[in-house]
Parts: structure tokens; sequence; C-alpha cells
């Protein structure tokens, strides 16, 4: 288990560190500001839809490695997938993160967002692995919001 503890933290500091999410995008349909006040991680993420299929995100911001790490490995899991698949996904990251979902098939479909599965022993840290998904996870809900209301 250590050097997969290892390879985890490996994955994370990458991330971090050299993310190539980590830029602002030409052409986006969207964007909302997350902020955790209690680390002073500060994310713009921006989202471009083709349909109901996430085409591309990107970020912008500041903050400590796990908020940087959570949104860059976030960006990679989610690009491509249909907006019912994100939620799926996002809700299974949430699940984790608070420990409600343990199951090892489950927790496959997170891909490497599953390097987080610890955060929730560290609680100061649990705010910041989640700033991402939830910006990420009211975006698709106001996205929903108003097609549902056209």
């Amino acid at each position: 288990m250590d050097e997969l503890s290892d390879l985890y933290n490996d994955l994370i500091m990458e991330h971090s560190m050299n993310s190539c999410n980590k830029k602002e995008l030409k052409c986006y349909d969207c964007c909302k500001m997350g902020h955790n006040p209690n680390c002073g991680d500060e994310i713009k993420l921006e989202l471009k839809m083709d349909g109901d299929v996430i085409e591309d995100l990107a970020f912008v911001g500041h903050g400590c490695a796990i908020s940087q790490a959570s949104t860059s490995i976030m960006i990679d899991t989610l690009r491509g997938k249909a907006i019912y698949e994100a939620k799926k996904i996002i809700e299974t990251f949430i699940g984790m993160i608070k420990r409600e979902i343990t199951d090892e098939a489950e927790l496959e479909k997170l891909e490497d967002a599953i390097a987080f599965r610890n955060i929730s022993h560290m609680p100061a840290r649990v705010k910041c692995a989640l700033l991402a998904w939830h910006t990420i996870e009211d975006m698709l809900d106001e996205r929903e919001r108003k097609v549902d209301g056209e």
C-alpha cells in the first residue's frame, strides 16, 4: 500500500506543479469562480460544451497543492464526458471524500481522482480537494436549469 500511496502523492505533486489544464480557454460557454476562504484557494473554472458533452475545461487561480492538483485531475477525468456521466463521477468523488462510497468498483470510475481517497483523514484539506468539484457541479446544475427553462 505504501507504493500506491507514493504513486498517488507523485501524481498529486505533478498535477499541482505542472498542470497543462491551468490556462484560459480561447472560447468557453461559461465560467465560475470557486473560493475556499479556509485556505485562500481561488480558481476560475472555464467550461466549453459540445451539446451535452464537456468538450473542454481549464482553470486559472492559485492555492495549495491539493486544490490545484484536484482541479487539474478533475478536468482530465471529466473532459469528453456527457453531463449525466460527469455528474455521476462528481457524486462518486464527493461520496469518496465523505467516506460514504467505499466500493472499489464504484471508485474505479474516478480514474486518477482516486488519488484523493485518503484526504478524508485530513479534515483541513477536504475543502481544498472539493473546491473544483463543487464548482463544476454548480456550473452543470446552472446549465441544466438554463436549458430546462428555455
